[in-house]
């Protein structure tokens, strides 16, 4: 009968087959070899961001808004400014001018003609908004139209000579991972640059049913809302919006709204000066199997009941397209023109079934 004997080396033991006079045979074990280094995908970032900075700069503003605190609308510093650099002047200039209240932000110029973009926050309930160029010069701005379910305005100046302005990049080309630029007014200090790259895609962060964040490391602070987002050809790829920190401060989490989301709304702002958005009449949640939105509750007399829509339907193609969420359903019923009809498919206890719905107005009541 044969028994088996152990080394025991320092890594690995092997267990070869020995005579019963106790000889054991022995092999030194081999340690599992390491894959080839290979090259990166991609060279690494650029040894200085200054070309790109140089080349954007010139378009992104810092944005004052007073509010005149007789209106009763604010007699409080913004939250945003508490604890900052920025609080000690405004405490000054409060108490030298009892009769106004300022916020900053920032903002990016997309056409010579003075076109500003910005976020909602920034310029909302504003009763004067002043913007400052990297070069000195102030403008007082006019309120073009705000889209607060996607905390987006539009705000214009008027200047005497064309302006420098930013051109926009497609958002859905950016990966996980690429560098990116970000630009604004942290705390009201001016113009700041920051670099990082982008964290993750599709963030929904609770803000409203549209959230499809772009996630950043470049660190963004109170005042930068409403700068923007570069790629490395100094391309608008994203609108800086949010952060989420404990502290207040930057912590690495920073969040944009991506161009593909931004151009639709600023275009509607320009040449409208609000959103018109469809209606389904229908209250939507997601499913396990994240194929479709269900139907929860359908209106008595809004446009789902009068296509046929039911309760408990499982919604999965709108226009030809297919819906994976509530929030891609949400987003498909609110980007179709208001009296119009719309091909939808929905599933009524695992029979498909095509419905027409007339697509109504969303009612102001749910912006």
């Amino acid at each position: 009968m044969k028994r088996f004997l152990c080394s025991l080396p320092v890594l690995a033991s092997t267990c070869l087959p020995g005579a019963q006079s106790g000889w054991a045979a022995t092999r030194t074990p081999t340690l599992p070899a390491f894959a080839p280094a290979i090259p990166l995908v991609a060279p690494p970032g650029p040894t200085s961001f200054a070309p790109l900075v140089r080349k954007v700069v010139p378009a992104v503003v810092n944005i004052a808004v007073t509010r005149d605190s007789d209106s009763g609308k604010h007699k409080k510093l913004p939250t945003a400014v508490k604890g900052t650099p920025l609080e000690r002047r405004l405490r000054e200039r409060i108490r030298r001018h009892g009769d106004e209240i300022l916020g900053a932000g920032s903002g990016f110029i997309l056409d010579p003609s003075g076109i500003i973009v910005t976020n909602g926050h920034v310029v909302d309930d504003a009763d004067k908004i002043t913007v400052s160029l990297m070069d000195g010069k102030e403008f007082t701005a006019k309120l073009v139209g705000i889209d607060k379910l996607t905390d987006i305005a539009v705000i214009k100046i008027q200047s005497p000579s064309p302006l420098p302005y930013l051109e926009w990049g497609d958002s859905r080309l950016v990966q996980v991972g690429d560098w990116i630029v970000a630009a604004g007014n942290p705390f009201g200090l001016g113009s700041s640059i920051t670099a990082g790259i982008v964290s993750a895609r599709g963030r929904d962060i609770g803000t409203g049913p549209f959230d499809d964040f772009l996630q950043l490391d470049a660190p963004i602070n109170p005042g930068n809302s409403g700068g923007p987002t570069f790629n490395l050809a100094g391309q608008v790829i994203a609108l800086n919006t949010a952060i989420v920190s404990p502290t207040g401060g930057s912590v690495g989490l920073g969040f944009s709204i991506p161009s593909e989301l931004v151009i639709p709304v600023v275009e509607a702002l320009r040449h409208n000066g609000h959103i018109e958005r469809g209606w389904l009449g229908a209250t939507l949640e997601d499913i396990i199997t994240h194929n479709g939105a269900r139907v929860a509750e359908v209106d008595r007399n809004g446009p789902a009941a009068k296509g046929g829509m039911k309760k408990d339907d499982i919604i999965i193609a709108m226009g030809g397209e297919h819906m994976d969420s509530a929030r891609s359903t949400i987003r498909a019923v609110a980007a179709a023109r208001p009296n119009t009809d719309i091909q939808v498919t929905v599933q009524r206890q695992k029979t498909p079934i095509d419905l027409t719905i007339h697509v109504g107005h969303r009612p102001r009541s749910e912006d």
